[in-house]
């Protein structure tokens, strides 16, 4: 459908609306009464009349007044159109998905209707940290924001209220106020803040932080509402200790020691390490020292010892059948690892280390077995009797 002016201009487009007016009224009228030759004389005449008559009534009866409002911006026209989609469509008005129309597209039109079209913008909202997409018909920030119900009282807004927001869209950073609560140095302070950072708003509450002091919360986050902050005081310095280093041991077999006998070639020691240690203090406590650097100031020296694989010899003769166990009970009360209170006698039968290695025994006597400290006992026995145990020799034979 055009407007008015637009039929005018096209000249025919006129007598079409006209026609279809006289078509309407001659379905209306009635001709049963008329008889068939006046009928042949007057219809020429009557068809002109009618269309006269039915072209100009159905002009005005088809012709609406109307006020269109496009995004703010009012006129009135005249228009032939049915309903709001023919009347868009016939002012060249293009609607999408996110534009606001009312009436409603579709709805059918009277005479002094005002058709309202405003045209959705694409806003890219950041609202307290979270980000997103939304539409909004609203033609300023101030708008937009009452529409999607932010709260703005008080609110950080990258840009002025006031703003206009093109068809384009725009982006929009909101920071709503928020109530945090810190607690520092023995007390608690609560602000309403729309700061971006926790560390901004440690600012904004007077609270400053010195050398290594942090809060329990990163303070590069964004601060929730009704959020606790603890400031951490913190105290930190060095501490240096040394610390020996355990030695390896490796033990080798050897087939011409007796098994169960063991010889140390080289004693193991332990190294020395220096470590250096951060300690800190946080509000008042202690916290557990952590490793920083390390430095080795003796490396441990690894012992090595021999183990014997050779099978013992338990017989000796001349000195089988003595009560060697009551010798022993006597000498070191049983014990093959006993040494006296000099330092200078081992083992079961208590020798001393020349005696010991002489008999062919490695080592000290007492890292000895206790078979092969009886079997070497024994050998002694023969060489000298029981000479070499003055005061419980006597047990041998009794």
């Amino acid at each position: 459908m055009r407007s008015a002016a637009r039929e005018a201009a096209a000249g025919g487009g006129g007598a079409g609306v006209v026609g279809r007016a006289a078509r309407r009224a001659s379905r209306r009228r009635k001709s049963a009464a008329v008889p068939p030759d006046a009928l042949r004389r007057v219809l020429p005449q009557a068809l002109v009349v009618a269309f006269l008559a039915g072209g100009t009534s159905a002009f005005v009866v088809h012709d609406k007044a109307v006020r269109l409002d496009i995004d703010g911006v009012p006129r009135t026209l005249h228009t032939f159109a049915d309903d709001v989609t023919e009347l868009l469509a016939d002012e060249g008005v293009t609607v999408g998905a996110h534009d606001h129309i009312a009436p409603a597209p579709g709805a059918e039109l009277a005479n002094g209707e005002e058709v309202v079209v405003r045209y959705g913008r694409p806003l890219a909202l950041t609202l307290d940290g979270h980000r997103r997409r939304v539409w909004t018909t609203a033609r300023t920030v101030e708008g937009a924001l009452g529409r999607l119900g932010v709260r703005a009282q008080g609110a950080y807004l990258s840009l002025p209220r006031a703003s206009a927001i093109p068809r384009a869209g725009l982006a929009l950073d909101v920071r709503t106020e928020r109530t945090v609560t810190f607690l520092a140095d023995g007390r608690e302070r609560t602000i309403r803040t729309n700061a971006a950072t926790v560390g901004e708003a440690l600012a904004q509450a007077g609270i400053v932080l010195h050398g290594d002091d942090t809060a329990s919360v990163s303070l590069g986050s964004f601060p929730r509402d009704g959020q606790t902050v603890t400031v951490l005081r913190i105290t930190a310095h060095e501490q240096v200790r040394e610390e020996p280093v355990p030695y390896e041991t490796v033990r080798t077999e050897d087939p011409a020691l007796f098994r169960g006998t063991e010889v140390v070639d080289e004693q193991g020691r332990q190294g020395v390490r220096r470590i250096t240690y951060a300690v800190r203090t946080v509000n008042g406590v202690r916290q557990k020292p952590r490793p920083i650097r390390a430095e080795t100031l003796r490396r441990p020296v690894t012992q090595r010892i021999r183990v014997g694989t050779k099978a013992m010899p338990t017989s000796v003769a001349g000195a089988d059948g003595l009560n060697w166990r009551g010798l022993a009970a006597c000498e070191s009360g049983g014990r093959p690892g006993a040494v006296d209170a000099s330092g200078n006698y081992g083992g079961l039968y208590q020798f001393d280390v020349g005696t010991w290695q002489a008999l062919g025994g490695s080592g000290r006597p007492q890292n000895a077995s206790a078979e092969e400290q009886t079997f070497r006992a024994k050998k002694l026995y023969v060489q000298r009797g029981a000479s070499p145990w003055p005061h419980c020799g006597r047990r041998l034979t009794g």
